[in-house]
């Protein structure tokens, strides 16, 4: 269902900081024009957190309005209450996405059981929904026995692997029947050749025909003109994660001339020596002029 290379899509914001929806259709036409198989609006490189209620849903709404069926619309609907990511998983459900991101409960730390519980209960409402593992941002991981336990659920349908650890890819599919999709650019291909399905991307943001391109490839067996892909990229695959996401993404978004480099507190500007490492970068690739 949820095969293939999707963006992980920033939210822009005008100077006045209020969300830019022209330029959101901009920057989703653009990936849709390179390959993207799907969009994932208001995860954490969407700056979810900074967004109230009303943007939250809109962003999605536009999301669906501008794809329209051409890709697929995974929506992040997690939070760590689950009452709130049931009612904004009904919402997102009313709008028409075809999929809902749902994050592991960050801050409050739930044991394993509370995370079979909490999932499940957002997996009953009848959206296919993709587990969101990262237990950098959230301070839990969902173990892979509570993964296998989920996977039973008709409704869970993959898990996006964004912990570093490629062996997990294994380890889950050992143990039951999910897709899994990886979180991080930089371990795309190891995640594909140990059987994950796809890659919910970062770098796309970027070069969305690159990122399609290289996942399309592993996918079909041309493991090493894939790799060499990731090879001549693997820079600003890491140059992403400089600061924290999705702080290098959008200024060099701003760089390239396709969003205006405005973020909302607590996120800000990175430091001025990162910015030009990360401007070198850009140039070498020949994405803004040297």
């Amino acid at each position: 269902m949820l095969q293939g290379a999707h963006t992980a899509i920033i939210t822009p914001f005008d100077s006045t900081g209020a969300v830019d929806y022209t330029v959101f259709s901009d920057l989703i036409e653009w990936q849709l024009a390179n390959g993207i198989n799907g969009i994932v609006p208001v995860g954490t490189t969407g700056e979810s957190p900074t967004l109230n209620s009303a943007e939250h849903m809109k962003v999605i709404a536009e999301t669906v309005r501008i794809v329209k069926g051409r890709a697929k619309v995974i929506a992040g609907t997690g939070a760590n209450s689950t009452a709130e990511a049931v009612e904004l998983t009904k919402e997102a459900m009313a709008l028409g996405v075809d999929a809902t991101l749902q994050v592991t409960p960050y801050y409050n730390k739930p044991n394993q059981e509370g995370l079979y519980r909490h999932f499940s209960t957002v997996a009953d409402l009848g959206l296919p929904v993709v587990l969101y593992n990262v237990p950098g941002r959230s301070a839990r991981e969902i173990a892979i026995e509570t993964v296998a336990r989920l996977a039973k659920h008709e409704h869970v349908v993959a898990v996006k692997e964004a912990g570093g650890d490629v062996a997990r890819v294994k380890q889950t599919l050992d143990v039951c029947d999910i897709d899994v999709l990886s979180g991080d650019d930089g371990l795309a291909l190891p995640m594909i050749r140990d059987g994950a399905v796809g890659l919910i991307s970062v770098a796309s943001n970027l070069v969305p025909n690159v990122v399609a391109d290289m996942v399309r490839l592993a996918l079909h067996g041309s493991l090493e003109n894939a790799q060499l892909l990731h090879d001549s990229f693997i820079d600003l695959f890491e140059a992403m994660f400089i600061d924290t996401n999705p702080i290098p993404v959008k200024a060099a978004l701003a760089m390239m001339g396709k969003i205006e480099e405005v973020y909302r507190l607590p996120m800000c500007e990175m430091s001025i020596a990162d910015k030009e490492k990360l401007r070198a970068i850009l140039a070498m690739h020949k994405l803004i002029a040297s």
